[in-house]
């Protein structure tokens, strides 16, 4: 595919998985959480995960689901601290800082959209100091819906002005890729090296890339070619 980016006015970016390495949340939810649950409940990491992974998938799609302060009262657990234990994992990805210079150099209204909870986004730009980049931070607890819900791209629109048909979003979530095509955003890529421990794979759907250094024209003008759905 070709893109031409003369013809964007707006880029919109995802955080876990997509800016910021999800080792770190599939770190902490599926080990750190389980082992300090096993310890408190004094029962075997394994039975601790069984019974939080089913918590977890319960609230799959859901405000809750990266609610930090509804994980903390329902475990009985202090969730922001725990995540202050093991915060040396949190990490950018290669490439994003290169990315995130070039947009804004380019005059690109550049936007950190995602569904993580205001007290992991304050964790997490202390940590990685990228918050300086964007033209703002909104989290979909202000939006009042998650990205997987179909209306909340439109909901959106009350806090950025955006043209659809002029505008680029990255994701390492296709569910939330594919709301976003039915909203009618033109321009989006598949994250698909959303972690540094994953193997990459492909979107059967979308423009796949493995890092943002791959949408930066590499002669210094605006077209980027990129491989039909790979990276």
């Amino acid at each position: 595919m070709t893109l031409d980016w003369t013809t964007i006015d707006t880029v919109l970016l995802d955080m876990d998985g997509t800016l910021l390495d999800r080792h770190f949340d599939d770190h902490f939810w599926l080990e750190h959480v389980p082992k300090r649950w096993a310890a408190v409940h004094k029962m075997s990491i394994k039975t601790a995960q069984e019974q939080l992974y089913a918590l977890f998938r319960s609230q799959e799609r859901t405000l809750n689901w990266t609610d930090l302060d509804y994980w903390s009262n329902r475990l009985g657990m202090d969730i922001p601290q725990l995540k202050l234990e093991v915060e040396h994992l949190i990490a950018v990805h290669p490439g994003v800082i290169e990315f995130l210079a070039y947009c804004r150099q380019h005059g690109k209204q550049l936007w950190l959209v995602t569904n993580a909870h205001s007290k992991t986004l304050t964790i997490k730009m202390k940590k990685t100091r990228i918050g300086h980049w964007f033209d703002g931070i909104i989290s979909a607890h202000q939006v009042g819906l998650p990205k997987e819900d179909d209306r909340f791209w439109e909901e959106l629109q009350r806090f950025i002005s955006y043209d659809p048909q002029r505008t680029m979003l990255g994701e390492d979530s296709e569910t939330n890729l594919q709301t976003a095509a039915r909203y009618g955003i033109h321009y989006l890529f598949y994250i698909s090296h959303y972690s540094s421990r994953c193997t990459p794979v492909t979107s059967s759907e979308f423009a796949t890339i493995d890092y943002f250094t791959r949408l930066i024209p590499a002669d210094g003008g605006s077209v980027v070619r990129l491989p039909t759905g790979g990276c």
